[in-house]
């Protein structure tokens, strides 16, 4: 039996495969918030192009969110009769744009060729995480009671392990190749052909027609609102440490090198942490023990604000600390939407359109915010910076996120949750 035929064998059998759930989520996670936390940095030494007008990109591609994500949900739901092949056409362009992005030398300008391979990238990576999600639900109904939680944990520890290849590739490339980036591109392209054999017989199985009534169906729910709105405000501090992790460490612990393995700790520890947080849930309920998470995040933030140079190993114990705050957030407050949804439109693909709006809208809204604000203070990456500028570092890495995390908790204590 091949490695494919042996991937694809429990989908064809009709097996739980969350497996390759875990593994298609993997996928996506690598072309999602690895990827602010390396293009903009690699953009910038490699063709020197400033920081506020990388952030200024990124701020316009995720204004094209606010039109297209939600029709790419409606496009997700009007095609789920041919959902396989549609899958498949935006796996392609995902790999194709990721190599544009990484391996290909701009052919144009350099910002505009960011900003052209991300467009590519972030509207074949909307339209799988939406289509993948809508066919979460329906299989987290088909296997019962709690299928919720647990397929929103094998989902999202796959995703998590996604982020820490993705996110520790680079540096462990450089031991082998000049160009780690484009290795890492041509990697990630592998391992979309992989993931999409994965999931093959998923996508097949998903031939109904429709049910949903799209937004109205979410929108009109005093629940699934408050849910979105809690994911704004607890998404927004994942947003602004991804955004400046690598300058936080670079230029405020005055650690270069120490970047790629404080990362992957970081990461590690949500995707160690997310099975345990589901199976918390189940014993204890999904809502308490996210909010323990939000907690341990605000707890993980505020020490990192009193960090200065050199404190690597405590910033070390911080990363382990706020990456399995992380691993709650993924794993349970994606398992209570879904969950929702379920309820209110099973099967409408524009609810997850929404959802991948508000998550990417975060980040979006940090690089806007963060750094033409850091460039104005006189911060410059690798170089030598005034008191100024690294008190305004660590204002906003570690400061901010507390203050969001608090108005996430509020609303989330005021909103009842279906537990189950």
């Amino acid at each position: 039996m091949t490695l494919a035929s042996a991937i694809t064998a429990p989908a064809r059998a009709g097996a739980t495969n969350l497996p390759g759930y875990a593994l298609f989520a993997g996928l996506l996670a690598m072309a999602g918030l690895p990827i602010y936390i390396h293009a903009p940095k690699f953009y910038v030494d490699e063709y020197g192009v400033s920081l506020a007008a990388l952030g200024t990109a990124l701020f316009v591609l995720r204004l094209l969110d606010f039109v297209q994500d939600p029709a790419l949900g409606w496009l997700a739901g009007a095609t789920r009769a041919w959902r396989g092949g549609a899958v498949a056409l935006a796996t392609g362009v995902l790999a194709v744009a990721m190599v544009g992005l990484f391996a290909v030398t701009p052919l144009i300008a350099p910002l505009w060729w960011f900003a052209l391979t991300l467009t590519a990238l972030f509207s074949a990576f909307s339209f799988l995480t939406i289509s993948f999600y809508a066919q979460g639900v329906q299989k987290a109904e088909a296997m019962g009671a709690g299928g919720h939680v647990r397929l929103a944990a094998w989902r999202e520890t796959g995703a998590l392990l996604g982020v820490c290849l993705a996110a520790a590739a680079p540096t462990g490339l450089m031991l082998l190749t000049d160009a780690p980036f484009a290795a890492f591109a041509a990697g990630f392209a592998g391992v979309a052909l992989v993931a999409a054999l994965a999931m093959r017989g998923e996508w097949a199985a998903g031939d109904a027609a429709p049910r949903g009534s799209g937004f109205a169906a979410v929108l009109g729910d005093a629940q699934a609102r408050r849910l979105l709105i809690i994911a704004l405000l607890n998404a927004m501090p994942v947003a602004v440490t991804s955004t400046l992790f690598l300058f936080f460490v670079e230029s405020r612990l005055q650690l270069p090198g120490w970047e790629g393995p404080l990362l992957l700790l970081f990461f590690l520890s949500a995707a160690g942490s997310a099975p345990l947080w589901g199976r918390l849930a189940q014993a204890y309920g999904t809502r308490r023990m996210l909010l323990v998470g939000m907690v341990l995040a605000i707890v993980s933030f505020g020490f990192a604000a009193t960090l200065g140079p050199g404190d690597g190993l405590a910033f070390a114990l911080i990363c382990l600390a706020s990456g399995a705050a992380l691993g709650a957030d993924m794993t349970l407050l994606s398992a209570i939407f879904a969950r929702r949804m379920a309820r209110v439109a099973p099967e409408a693909g524009a609810a997850f359109g929404l959802w991948a709006f508000v998550t990417k809208a975060t980040l979006a809204v940090a690089a806007i915010a963060l750094l033409p604000l850091l460039e104005r203070a006189g911060f410059s990456a690798g170089t030598d910076n005034p008191e100024s500028a690294l008190v305004l570092l660590t204002i906003l890495y570690a400061v901010v996120p507390c203050g969001l995390k608090l108005g996430a908790i509020a609303l989330l204590a005021l909103t009842p949750v279906e537990e189950g």
